[in-house]
Order: C-alpha cells, then structure tokens, then sequence
C-alpha cells in the first residue's frame, strides 16, 4: 500500500509540476496495473487499507474509484466481497462529516448508489434505514444521506435522461421498494433537516431539499404538500434570512411539488392548496424571489384550464388561479436576474398563454399589456454594448448575433398578440413611439425596440392594412415618417428606422400626401446622406424599392430627387484617385442609387426632353471620366487592384445600374433619342475592354455592361459585339470561358440566325480554348473533384453544353460545317456522346440527346446530308451507345423523374433516326445492337412496329418495358464504345 500510496501522489495533479513526465508517466503505469491487474479481492482489501490508513483526499478519492469501476464492470462478484465492501462503505457514509472534500463525498455516494442498483432490496433491504439519520439531523450525515439519494438520482432514478432497459427495470424495482418501506420516513427527515439546520447549518438543509425535490416526482407528493411541510418551505423561501441556496432549494421542492403529474381536478385542488398556504403568491414580490415556482404553477394552472375547459368549475378555477399569479409571472419575467429567472419557461407560458385567447376580455387585455411590455424589455439591447453596435466591431457584431437569436421566440410571442388583439399592440407601439419622440434623452435602446416593434407588427398585419392605414395605422405611419430621434446617427436606431419606413411604403400608394414625407427620409440625414456609411449603402438599396414600389407618384418630384442625389451622383467624378492614402469604396458602393435614378428617369410619364436632359446630364460626367482615367492608365499603366482600377469598375456598375429602368421598347422605338446616348455609352464602356483585357475585375464589368446593353439595344449593338468577343478571347481562364459563354448564348439567344457571322468568326477559338482546358474526365469523382479549380471546369462543362445546345436550337448549326470549323467537329461529337452516355448530371445528357436530335433534323434529309459521315456515326455509335447501352446499364434509374425525362428524349431520338434514315436505322439497331443484348425476336419485331407507328407514347411505354426485360438478361454493365 505504501508504494500504491506513493504512486498515487505522484500521478496526481497537484504533483504534476513537482514530478518529472517520466517520473510521473511511471506512476500513472503502477497505479493502473495495480487497479486493472489485481485480483478483485485484492484490489478490494487493498482500496479499503488505503482508505482506512492513508491521510491523503487523493488516495481516497482512487480506492473509491477502482472499486466503483470494478463494481461496475462486475469484476467484485463474490458474496463475501460484496458484504465486505457494503459494511465498509455504510460504515464509511454514516461517519461521514461535514468536513471531508465535497468530491470524495461524492464519490463515496456514487459507491453507495450503484451498491443500492445492485443489491436493494433482495440482497441488502436495509441501506435506507441503515443510512437514514436519527433525529434530530446532524449536518455531517444529513449531507451524506442526501448525496446518496442525489446519486442515485442522477444514475439511476432521474426520467430526464434516456435510460436502457435494465436501467429502467431497476429504477422501478428501487423506487417500489423505497415507497413500501422507507419514504416516509425519509419525508419526515427532510421536514426535520430544513426546520433544524435552516440556521445552523444552511448548507446542509439546502442539499437536503434538493434530495427532496428529485423525489417529488415519484414519491405520495401528500408526503410534502401538507400542512406542515409547505409552510415550512414557503418561509424558507421568503425569508430574508434564508441563505440563496437554501432558499432556491425550497422553491425547487414547491415548484415539484407544482409539477407533479396527476389528473386535471386533483391538480387543481393542489394549486388551490398552494395558494391558501401561500396568499401572497401573485404578488412581485413572490415573483422576483420564487420565480421558477411561480411560472411553473400559472404553467401547470393553464394546462389544468385547457383540459377542463371554461365551462367546467374546476377549469373556471384553474384560470383564475392563473390570473391571479400573473402579476407574479410578469414581475419574474421583467427581472435582471438571468441566474433566478429561467426565460424560456417564462417565455413558454407566456406564449400559451397568449395562444388560448380568442377574444380577450377586458382584463385580459390588461395581462396582454405586461405581455407587450415584457417583451419589449427583452428584446432590448443592453446599454453597456451601445459603443460597440454602432461601429460593428467584434464584440458589437457578437452581440448583435446573440440579440438576433434570443429575440426569435419573443418575436413569435409578438406576432402572437398582434394577431389576438392587435389594436392593443398597435396602441402600445404608439405609446412607444411618443415617448421616444417627446423625450430629447431617449435612449438608444428604447428607440431601436420600439420601432423593432413596430416593423415586426407591419410583418402580420395585411398589405390592404397598411395601404389603407387601418386601425391606428393612420397615425402611426405619418408619425413614424416625420420622426427624428435625438439617437438618429446611432447605426441600430439608423438601420432600423429606415427597414420599417421601407414596411409601410405600401402605405403611400394610397396616400400619396405623405410621399414628401418619404423622400425626405431617404434622401436626408436619416437616410442616403447619413454620416454611417454602412446606413447610407443600406439607405440607397431600400430607396431602389421604394422607387420601384411608387415609380409613377414620384414623377412631380424628379427634380428635387436628382437635385438631392446630386452630391452623391457626383462622387463617382470627384474622387483623388490618384491619392494613394484616400480610402475608396468598393465598386458596387452606392450602385443602388444609380439604380433608382435610372427607373426614375425611365418612367414614360417623363416627357423625351426631360427625360433626355436628365440622361444626359448622367451620362455624359461618367463617360467623361471613364475617358480621363483610361488616358491617364495608358500612360501609367492600370493594377488590379489601383484605385484607377476601382473607380473605372465602379462607374461602369452605375452605368449598368442607370441602364436596369429601360427597356428595349422605350429605347429603340419610343425614344430612340435614348439608344442614341446608350450606344455612345457602350464606345466609351469598350475602349476600357480595348485598352485593358486582362485586367479581370474590370473585364467582369464590362461584360455585365454588355448584357445590359443587348438587352436594352437589340440589333443595334451586333456591331460592337465581333470588338468586344475578341478582346474577350485573348486571355482565358475557366471561369473567364464561363462568363464569356454566358455572354455568347445570350447573344445566341437574342439574334439567333442573325449572329451567325460573328460566331462562325470567334467558334474555332472557342473550340481549341476549350480543347485545352476540358477533357472527358472534367467530372472526375472522388476528392479532386472538390477542389475550386474542379469545379471551375465543372462548370465551364456545363456552360459549354448550354452553347452548344443554343447553337443547335437556334438555327446556327450549320456553323459547325463552316471550313473554318468542321476541323473541331469529330472532338465536339465524341464529347457530346461521352457526356450523353455516361454523364453523372441527367439533365446535361438531356441536352446532349436534344443537340443529337436537332443535328439531324439539320443536317440530314431522306436523300442527303451536309455532311458525310453523320449519319453513320448516329447509326454505329450514338444509337447503339445512348439509346441502349447507356439505359440498360443498371446506374440508369428508371424511377428517378430526371432519368425519366431523359428517357423520353432518348426515345424521340430513335423517332427522328427512323424518320431521316429509314431502314438503314432499323436494321441495324434490331438486327445487330439488340441481338448482342439477346433480345428475344418477338420483341425485337414489336419494337420495329411501334417505332413505325404513330403513336409517341405507346412506343416510349413499349421501349420501357424491353429496356426492363433485357437488363436481367445480363446487360446491366454494357461497356461504352
């Protein structure tokens, strides 16, 4: 034992520092042979020596551990060992003393408790009884006692967590025997432990209550809910003398004694009996000091009434005792102090209790009043992170994100009582509302939740409501735009304000007095000129909405607009770029402004000279300025990342912007004055793709310039189009053919046969580009599929396809067999057909098969071809590969709906190679293809005569089937030729 002692010493923390790693790596090696390699009647009188002999907690705190262990895993299974080690550890728990180390108390009763699981009450009956303090209780034994059952508790007893079957049969076997035997005795000393040591030893008489309180549960609660027991307990719990401990363990017993499960009446002839021990319990008071049991009986009081019903009398009851612990509810809901109050219970009742209401009386409403206001002290910001939520540094955006969550449920509640009572919700966001307007010392905290408030009630009420100002609406909207809050420059209060004004915009539809009013929001400090940046972005984004909502009514006020926006407008010309300390923004800054000027100008009530003047004035600094940056670059040359780089970005992004209010109708044909300058712009826009194709950043620009200008120009724009696809084709990564092939299909799209000189220009580029970048095995499987360079390909893939696929469907095949072009068409084919076959994205093969079927219609007729070989190369591969191969092979769901689309596409195939090729098609296909899978004859005559026949659906049903009969005949793993 002494070197065990010793070893012991050595491993333990304490000794970490003091003893060398190997010194004490060896101690830990002793100390585990010693537990693991021992006899279990060894190990066992060796641990009772060392807790018997040895003056060390560490010591202790091992033996009882090793035999813990050992008792768990069924290594002490002697009867002698088990009585030895049963007499030892009682006699060790009955003299116990308040002294010794909490942890080796513990343990000590986690011992006792898994001997109680084993042996109670068939081996030892008497552990209870044995353990059970006399009276009067001393503290030493009381704690012990009470540890034990604590133990027991959580390892065995406790319905809150899972528990096996074993598990669960000896809860019930303890418990069974427990009620026949000892619990009232046990109640008894609880009584007598609180009553006795509540004074001269707190300590022990709050851990004793919280033995209590997880028996509750089980035990005859008449064996605690009497009349001498809970008056005890309530006084306890209210006096002032009462340590917190103590005190919150007596409200833990009262709130169990609450929740105790039982039937509806009998539950409330016990809440009834709660409240005569305890008059007071609606009052705050009660509510701030006994908070868990007063949420818990208005809880279990609301479930009495739902199940009774109103027109029962003891359901009648159960809700006036409800009503009449509110007060001491909303006082606990409304108290600071996170660690009594226990929120989500707080918040669970609440919204139960909101969700019984159909038609709130009047005092109900007066309840539904602390509701709002509980809610409303909640959900707000705690003053002390104001600092760091209006600059958004880590701790601001920490606390913002917390706020966010927190606030989810209580926003539910919200939503709750709008919809049960909304004219007291709007009148209590009223009441807000004025206070934070009447006061010049308004905090920000109070501002930020009643307009929060405020915005959440416009997310239920109706968008008919809002426009037409329904109920207190009338007034609050109007207030709410006139309003100018002493906080306004806080970035909360800031946000907020201008997310709810852009809620109830509806609302100017109707009333269009109040536009003035709105504007001002938006274009003064409150809004796009506000000092915080982030709030002035986010003000030019909600003003876009705003002028798309209301576009028409904002016309008598275009000057103004533009008048306000003028310095704004203006910025994108009047920046030191060549300052290399001057902070810039990024390019899509202020875009949205840009955005909302061009659907303003673009509105036809607009006269055409208005309209032009006011483009023009737009326009022209911008192009200018492009112009002036683009000279200065030529000569100093032009970064990525330099603020000349940046500026030019920027301004094409707001001639992007201006150019989303118009459309090609108003441009081309009502006011081609209009094209005129849009096509001036787009000279200006490509000397900066002429100047600087490499640079990637301003390159992206350009081509979303470009879309919008196809768009917006139709034919007029095809001769810029051969400028702008060559400098797009000088310098190619993937994900620059991505965009460049976007670009090619909307032209594709837009001119259709119209664009086939500029692409039978510009497609053996493409073809040799995208020879070098793709390959077949671009979708390679496994982890290199999921590298960004991977999916870049992946998606060149996919676009690719897309092209193709608008070529064939456009009337533009036919550039395929240009002289210029033909060289790339054996690599496209044999692409097509791999992708078509074996492609893991159905819908990509879809495609495939589609571009297959409009070749042909293209290229073949009954007596001739564009070009020689096609045919033979639908007839001995694509036939053969896609339209059998490919679909017995067992990868190919025929249960999937994408599968079954593409199924349908593979059987129009065959409709159309029939059509153009005739009996060539078919002989080969029966008489070869579906020989090699061994198709019975007779089918193989039925497919010839369904595929002749007219009907589609009969043909593709038959195809199906054959296709489901074949598969077992050994075809599920064809191999792709």
């Amino acid at each position: 034992m002494d070197d065990l002692e010793q070893a012991i010493l050595l491993a333990s923390d304490s000794a970490a520092a003091a003893a060398s790693p190997s010194v004490r790596a060896e101690a830990l090696a002793f100390c585990a042979r010693a537990r693991d390699e021992s006899p279990p009647s060894s190990l066992l009188r060796l641990c009772l020596s060392g807790l018997a002999s040895s003056p060390h907690a560490q010591v202790h705190f091992w033996c009882l551990q090793s035999l813990h262990d050992a008792l768990l895993h069924r290594r002490l299974v002697l009867p002698d060992d088990l009585a030895l080690l049963r007499s030892s550890l009682l006699s060790l728990a009955v003299s116990s003393h308040a002294a010794s180390p909490p942890f080796l108390r513990n343990k000590l009763a986690q011992l006792v408790a898994l001997l109680i699981r084993l042996d109670y009450p068939h081996v030892y009956p008497s552990y209870f009884l044995d353990l059970l303090p006399p009276a009067p209780p001393q503290p030493g034994l009381t704690d012990m006692f009470a540890r034990v059952l604590i133990s027991l508790d959580d390892d065995l007893l406790s319905q809150e967590y899972p528990r096996s079957a074993d598990e669960a049969t000896d809860s019930m076997r303890v418990k069974d025997s427990m009620r026949a035997q000892c619990v009232p005795q046990i109640a008894r000393h609880w009584h007598a432990a609180a009553s006795t040591l509540r004074t001269a030893d707190p300590a022990a008489a709050a851990v004793a209550l919280d033995a209590a309180r997880r028996c509750i549960s089980w035990i005859d609660v008449g064996l605690v809910a009497n009349d001498v027991f809970v008056p005890l307990l309530f006084d306890i719990a209210m006096s002032p003398g009462s340590t917190a401990p103590l005190a919150a363990a007596a409200v833990g017993c009262l709130s169990a004694v609450a929740a105790k499960r039982m039937d509806a009446r009998a539950k409330v002839g016990l809440l009834r009996s709660l409240l005569v021990a305890q008059q007071a319990l609606g009052s705050p008071d009660s509510g701030l000091k006994m908070a868990p049991l007063v949420t818990t009986y208005a809880a279990e009081a609301l479930e009495c009434y739902r199940r009774l019903g109103a027109s029962d009398a003891d359901g009648a009851a159960a809700l006036e005792m409800l009503e009449e612990v509110l007060p001491a509810v909303f006082a606990a809901a409304e108290s600071s102090d996170d660690e009594e109050v226990d929120a989500g219970s707080v918040l669970e009742f609440l919204s139960g209790y909101v969700s019984m209401m159909k038609a709130p009386s009047e005092k109900q409403l007066g309840h539904l009043g602390r509701i709002l206001e509980v809610v409303r002290v909640q959900m707000s910001y705690d003053p002390v992170y104001r600092g760091h939520l209006d600059v958004l540094d880590k701790i601001g955006k920490e606390e913002e994100d917390l706020k966010a969550e927190q606030r989810k449920d209580l926003i539910a509640l919200f939503r709750s009582i709008c919809r049960v009572a909304p004219a007291a919700a709007q009148l209590f966001i009223r009441g807000l509302l004025v206070t934070a307007l009447s006061s010049a010392e308004a905090s920000v905290e109070d501002v930020e939740i009643a307009l929060t408030l405020f915005y959440r009630l416009g997310e239920v009420v109706g968008e008919e409501e809002i426009r037409t100002g329904t109920g207190l609406l009338g007034e609050l909207v109007p207030m709410l735009l006139a309003a100018r809050f002493s906080c306004h420059t806080h970035r909360l209060v800031a946000l907020v304000y201008l997310e709810t004004v852009t809620r109830y915009m509806k609302f100017m539809q109707e009333h269009v007095q109040y536009v003035p009013h709105l504007l001002g929001v938006f274009l003064d400090n409150r809004g796009i000129h506000h000092q915080n940046a982030h709030v002035s972005r986010r003000a030019g984004y909600l003003f876009m909405r705003a002028v798309k909502l209301l576009k028409a009514k904002l016309v008598p006020y275009l000057d103004t607009i533009l008048q306000s926006l003028q310095d704004v407008l203006c910025q994108f010309t009047s920046m030191d770029w060549a300052n290399k300390d001057a902070k810039f923004p990024s390019s899509e800054d202020g875009s949205q402004i840009f955005e909302a000027v061009g659907l303003l100008i673009s509105i036809e009530e607009v006269s055409p000279e208005t309209q032009a003047q006011y483009l023009t004035a737009l326009l022209n600094p911008l192009c200018h300025h492009i112009e002036s940056l683009v000279m200065d670059a030529k000569a100093q040359g032009l970064e990525e990342s330099s603020p000349r780089a940046i500026s030019l970005q920027q301004i094409i992004v707001a001639l992007n912007m201006v150019s989303k209010g118009f459309n090609e109708r108003l441009v081309m044909g009502n006011r081609p004055a209009i094209g005129v300058m849009f096509k001036k712009t787009l000279d200006v826009v490509l000397q900066v793709l002429v100047s600087f194709p490499n640079v990637k950043p301003l390159r992206s620009k350009v081509i979303s310039f470009l879309h919008r200008m196809i768009e917006i120009l139709g034919t007029p724009v095809l001769p810029y189009i051969p400028i702008a696809l060559r400098q797009l084709l000088l310098d190619n990564e993937a994900k620059d053919m991505v965009e460049f092939l976007v670009l090619v299909n909307q032209i594709i799209c837009k001119f259709k046969s119209s664009a086939s000189t500029v692409l039978e220009e510009i497609f053996p580029t493409i073809a040799s580009r995208l020879s070098v970048i793709l390959s077949q095995d671009a979708f390679s499987a496994g982890p290199a599929s999921n590298t960004e360079e991977m999916r870049e390909l992946q998606e060149l893939q996919r676009t690719l396809y897309t092209f193709l696929h608008a070529m064939a469907t456009h009337d533009l095949s036919t550039i395929l067999l240009t002289p210029s072009c033909v060289q790339y068409l054996d690599t496209i084919m044999q692409l097509l057909l791999f992708t078509s076959c074996k492609h893991k994205d159905i819908l990509l093969r879809k495609a495939c098969v589609q571009i297959f079927v409009n070749l042909v219609k293209d290229w073949c007729t009954n007596s001739e071809d564009k070009i020689t070989g096609f045919r033979e190369f639908m007839i001995e591969k694509f036939a053969t590969n896609c339209c059998l191969y490919s679909v017995l092979d067992k990868s190919f769901d025929l249960r999937d709906a994408n599968s079954l689309v593409l199924f349908g596409e593979i059987v129009v195939a065959q409709k159309i190679m029939y059509e153009r090729f005739g009996d060539v098609f078919i002989k080969k296909f029966v008489e070869t293809d579906l020989t090699k899978v061994c198709c019975p004859p007779d089918l193989a005559k039925q497919y010839c005569q369904k595929l002749q026949g007219n009907d589609i659906k009969a043909f593709r049903s038959f195809y199906q089937s054959l296709i489901e009969k074949l598969r077992p005949l050994g075809n599920g793993s064809l191999v792709f030729r």
